[in-house]
């Protein structure tokens, strides 16, 4: 971006208080990453980012949005003047966004909408200029940032939008005006906060509130909430999904390495595990199709994609056994996805599971956790370790339906001593998965298992 202190001044209705014009050609919110040239966007959150705009100058900002009064604006820097500067630096993103012009593909979901974006992007890649929202910067904040870095001459922008609780999709849609958009899954995430699935499923929908009038939605043909949810829409839907769905595919092989598959007589492999990241890899392929990819430079993005660290990653314990780790996030769909998943992969030793809670269930936590005991058996595992609160759940169940099974549970406050049990269990030629959520902090885990 190349913006004049003008310009920003009139996209986010803010008033210049500085005489000199000032040309800007960065932003971030982060004092401490503010390089020369930045405009620096001091938010209010735990911290208020105005007490921060020394450091900022320091590192070389020559431009600040401020909102508190004008008689405190701080000298040495150019200053526009507004109500809000989380509203503000939104809208300088959607002038940018306007500016640049890109396609817009948007993906939320449940579960695994980082993998379907970079699977989306490495498709999108073969063909055109592309760039992706970084780590799981896909909140309120992280949306506008990632417009803000998309380089000039981007033609395929491809966003992740999270969200907690209801309506906050909808802002995100409405912000970057998308031509495509995807669902991956409706699962229990945030159930807490929303009720119930179907809830779920209305916030998941906001996604179309900015969808273009003749865009394309894409929805899992297994999900009959959303099914049901897409009949008024006047923009295109298609459904995906394994042996099911408008664009179907059926599995071929499955190792620890990859997966391969076909649809419609042709085949393709992703450098993955699981029919779940089929499906993701589907809706990749739905968008690559919709923007005329060929083939070939569909099954070239699929098979070299990079996917971001802690989704479905394999990984060397420190004296060689095989870890799974996906312990970027969880709910009881996913957690039922993975295990089923790493079940069916062939392994040299034993199969050992590391289960964490899952957070943000609500009233019907314990439930759910318990009902993990469908994924687990005394032939696939032969050692389970649990870990947090609510899997006491799954621990008595497992007791009841498989009490030859070696079950180990450990409370929250437990946890060294679960990573030492881990550890010490752990044979060379085993092969665990670890998963839960981020806050149970099973990468610590993991990292843990390879020194």
């Amino acid at each position: 971006m190349n913006f004049t202190t003008t310009i920003i001044g009139k996209a986010v209705q803010g008033e210049v208080l500085t005489e000199n014009e000032v040309t800007v050609t960065g932003v971030e919110f982060d004092s401490r990453k503010i390089e020369a040239g930045d405009l620096f966007i001091p938010l209010q959150g735990t911290n208020d980012g105005h007490d921060f705009v020394a450091k900022a100058i320091e590192n070389g900002a020559t431009a600040t949005l401020w909102s508190r009064a004008a008689e405190t604006a701080p000298e040495g820097i150019a200053v526009i003047l507004v109500k809000d500067t989380l509203l503000a630096f939104q809208a300088l993103a959607s002038y940018y966004l306007l500016e640049e012009n890109p396609d817009v593909i948007a993906i939320t979901g449940s579960n695994g909408k980082t993998t379907t974006k970079d699977m989306t992007e490495a498709v999108l890649n073969q063909k055109f200029r592309t760039y992706k929202t970084q780590g799981n910067y896909n909140n309120d904040i992280g949306l506008p940032y990632t417009i803000l870095h998309m380089p000039e001459g981007t033609e395929k922008l491809i966003l992740e939008m999270g969200m907690d609780h209801a309506g906050e999709i909808s802002v995100l849609s409405e912000l970057a005006e998308p031509d495509v958009a995807a669902i991956t899954i409706i699962g229990e995430a945030h159930i807490e906060n929303l009720g119930s699935r179907e809830k779920i499923a209305d916030a998941k929908m906001e996604i179309t509130t900015g969808l273009a009038p003749d865009g394309l939605l894409i929805i899992p043909a297994d999900e009959p909430l959303l099914a049901e949810r897409t009949h008024s829409l006047s923009q295109t839907v298609k459904t995906v999904g394994i042996q099911n769905g408008e664009l179907s595919a059926t599995i071929l092989n499955e190792s620890k390495g990859a997966t391969v598959f076909s649809v419609e007589d042709n085949g393709y492999q992703i450098p993955l595990p699981g029919s779940y990241n089929v499906q993701n890899a589907l809706i990749a392929m739905a968008i690559g199709r919709w923007f005329d990819l060929s083939n070939d430079e569909i099954f070239q993005g699929l098979a070299y994609v990079q996917v971001t660290q802690n989704r479905t990653q394999w990984l060397k314990a420190a004296n060689g056994a095989d870890i799974l780790s996906d312990v970027y996030n969880a709910n009881p769909t996913a957690m039922g996805l993975v295990l089923d998943t790493f079940a069916k992969l062939p392994t040299e030793g034993r199969r050992l599971a590391v289960l964490a809670d899952m957070l943000e269930l609500g009233a019907d936590s314990l439930s759910l956790h318990t009902s993990m005991v469908k994924h687990i058996n005394d032939q696939d595992f032969q050692e389970i370790f649990l870990y947090g609160e609510d899997m006491k759940g799954l621990k008595v169940a497992l007791a009841d339906r498989y009490p030859a099974l070696a079950v180990h549970y450990f409370n929250k406050e437990e946890k060294l001593q679960m990573m030492e049990a881990v550890k010490n269990s752990l044979q060379a030629d085993d092969s665990v998965v670890l998963k839960g959520s981020n806050g149970m902090g099973l990468l610590e885990v993991v990292e843990f298992l390879q020194k």
